[in-house]
């Protein structure tokens, strides 16, 4: 809910007087840095970090990715979830676009896990099998995500300087002996290994919202995980589950800034760009989610019990609602405010796939699972 209150300020703002809020996001605040470097550099490094927590207990020992047998199903529909919006975002630029577009392929492969959540309990109930489904494969889909911010979006206007990468090497390497030597204060680690690892990915020219994620995964937790994604474990006293605890309130509502700094884009500005994410995301993630798990069922991979096809496409058609990871992504992919600005509002209208999920779920006789 902050996160959407955040776009529909930005959206209000941007269109109504557009050279104060341009002031408001891009002018310096605290110590010459703008709300935009602050939300995206500074407060999305917790963002990414609270992802890297629930990848981090997934593959744990009874975690929902171990053994990797039992995820076998979502991780198929995962890969399918990249290969058929890239496929068809690159197709469809080939034919309707235009080269300058090409660099957004990106932006549809991510899904918004807190949208997706909040839409699957709505129209399948809280205890439905396809929830853990669907969080498993956004999960899955935004640890793909974080490796193509990573690798394939470096800072546009300057040249990846791979030397200072030493440092965020010798950030995780300190993580590491703090691990080894039993410190259970995370804020150490954020201090001697997340600050590091900032500024090493920062002078790389590579994306220092990613820091904390080397860092994440060395802060001391249980050997075997006993809960599903984005619960919360009462005697989990764990450095690692604390870190969550206090910090994911922090970025929940820390979104409203996000969705502020990074929403502001003018009506006018709906183009190319818009339909190729939009088309992207409905036809191109729905189907390879759909069409990749029927294949795993047929290599043998079955679906959960309680889920079948039905279940299965509406699921894929929520999976396909891009937003925060997606917004992210399109302001690292372009350069030109204008193909940025197209972008971030095609991730912003897959909003409406929920009602189309509503719509055909209600057709296709779904109800919720009391």
């Amino acid at each position: 809910m902050p996160l959407i209150g955040g776009v529909v300020v930005a959206l209000a703002l941007v269109n109504l007087a557009p050279e104060q809020y341009r002031a408001l996001v891009y002018a310096p605040v605290i110590a010459g840095l703008s709300l935009h470097f602050l939300t995206n550099d500074v407060f999305m490094v917790f963002f990414f970090a609270i992802a890297a927590v629930e990848i981090t207990q997934s593959c744990l020992p009874g975690g929902d990715l171990n053994p990797p047998k039992k995820a076998l199903n979502p991780l198929l529909a995962t890969l399918g979830g990249v290969v058929g919006p890239v496929s068809v975002y690159f197709l469809l630029n080939h034919w309707f676009g235009m080269p300058a577009l090409a660099n957004g392929w990106g932006i549809p492969i991510a899904t918004d896990i807190a949208l997706a959540w909040l839409v699957a309990r709505f129209l399948f109930g809280r205890n439905h099998p396809a929830i853990a489904y669907l969080l498993l494969l956004a999960i899955a889909d935004d640890a793909i995500g974080l490796a193509i911010i990573a690798i394939f979006y470096p800072n546009p206007e300057m040249a990846v300087a791979p030397v200072w990468l030493l440092l965020t090497a010798a950030g995780t390497g300190i993580s590491y002996l703090l691990r080894r030597l039993a410190v259970r204060s995370y804020w150490t680690y954020l201090l001697l290994g997340g600050i590091p690892s900032w500024i090493g990915l920062f002078r790389a020219h590579l994306h220092p919202a990613l820091a904390l994620v080397f860092v994440v995964p060395f802060l001391p937790h249980p050997f075997r995980e006993h809960k599903h994604l984005f619960e919360e474990d009462p005697k989990d006293y764990s450095t690692l589950a604390r870190f969550e605890h206090e910090w994911k309130v922090i970025v929940d509502f820390g979104l409203f800034l996000f969705g502020l700094a990074n929403a502001g884009v003018g009506f006018a500005e709906v183009g190319a760009g818009t339909w190729l994410v939009l088309s992207s995301l409905l036809f191109g993630k729905s189907l390879g989610i759909f069409g990749f798990a029927l294949l795993g069922v047929a290599l043998g991979f079955s679906l959960p019990q309680g889920m079948g096809k039905r279940t299965l496409l509406v699921l894929s058609l929520i999976a396909a609602i891009g937003f925060t990871v997606s917004l992210f992504i399109a302001g690292e992919a372009f350069a030109d405010p204008v193909l940025a600005g197209q972008a971030k509002m095609g991730a912003m209208l897959s909003i409406g796939f929920a009602g189309l999920a509503f719509a055909v779920g209600r057709l296709l006789g779904i109800r919720p699972v009391k």
